[in-house]
């Protein structure tokens, strides 16, 4: 992934700073979109790439904590860099514990920001591609029939395949069949592979 495929949001409302940020991260050919408030940011079209935030603590209206609570009620997971000139220890407590990436009191240095923004793309990039896997996974498992779905909660439960034919009242070549299609599908090569696609899709497992 090169870095136009990345992009850094920057929400201040001083002007000056805004347009230094955005010369700033440009400089090492980052994407930049900057706003002038929280709510003119919650207002924008958030583009499908990787990205994140560098995002004044004390914005008009909105400010930047009540900002960071908005995106985490609405789902938005963008990584935080927080920039302030008047830090203090509960604002930054409160800040990391919701999750941001870093907490810089102004003035900073220029390269503990683009230091901060690369940690905070990797984590993007790790949490895209992550979602791409779940998502995935839950497409092959959307594929699986009714049958093979019944077949597959029993094999991650531990039951035999006479035993799972015994539940559902079918043969056990049939639960045999079943099975190896749900292996395929789901593309697991062991059963511990299998066992751990469940437990990432949240599978219920049948009460013994």
């Amino acid at each position: 992934m090169t870095k136009a495929d990345a992009i850094v949001f920057v929400v201040d409302d001083d002007e000056g700073m805004r347009q230094s940020l955005k010369n700033l991260i440009g400089s090492v050919g980052l994407r930049v979109e900057a706003f002038a408030s929280a709510q003119e940011f919650l207002r924008s079209k958030l583009t499908d790439v990787p990205g994140c935030l560098v995002l004044d603590v004390r914005l008009p209206g909105l400010s930047g904590l009540d900002l960071q609570k908005r995106m985490a009620e609405a789902g938005i997971e963008i990584p935080i860099i927080f920039i302030t000139g008047h830090g203090d220890i509960p604002m930054t407590v409160q800040a990391m514990k919701a999750g941001a990436v870093e907490f810089l009191a102004k003035p900073f240095r220029d390269q503990d920001l683009l230091d901060a923004i690369q940690q905070a793309l990797a984590r993007a990039r790790t949490a895209r591609e992550q979602r791409a896997q779940s998502e995935a996974l839950r497409r092959r498992y959307r594929a699986l029939t009714p049958r093979e779905r019944d077949v597959m909660a029993r094999v991650v439960a531990g039951l035999l395949n006479k035993q799972i034919a015994g539940e559902l009242g079918t043969s056990e070549a049939a639960v045999k069949v079943h099975r190896q299609h749900v292996m395929a599908k789901m593309g697991a090569g062991s059963l511990a592979a299998l066992v751990r696609m469940a437990d990432r899709l949240g599978i219920p497992t049948p009460q013994l």
